[in-house]
């Protein structure tokens, strides 16, 4: 790096202030506590009906991506946290 003045640092470039932007935050939100646990449901009170292989894989591997986008937007809402409390 040179003495530029015009050079910046690298860390604003490249590590933004928050996780996840918020669209993506609604998106998750939405996914994790809506649509995967209805769609789990469904699967799983469907499926046998209609005689579908794998129903307990496909519950389980929507359920664990309910799970999953839950943990993402709680390690977003624990960084915004301790964004503000600095």
């Amino acid at each position: 790096m040179t003495d530029n003045p015009t050079d910046t640092p690298a860390s604003t470039d490249i590590a933004p202030d928050w996780l996840i932007p918020s669209r993506v935050y609604d998106i998750l939100k939405w996914l994790g506590l809506i649509v995967f646990p209805a769609l789990a449901l469904f699967v799983g009170a469907v499926g046998p009906a209609w005689g579908w292989p794998y129903i307990d894989a496909i519950v389980t591997t929507l359920n664990a991506l309910g799970t999953l986008c839950g943990m993402l937007i709680g390690a977003s809402a624990i960084k915004a946290k301790y964004d503000l409390a600095a």
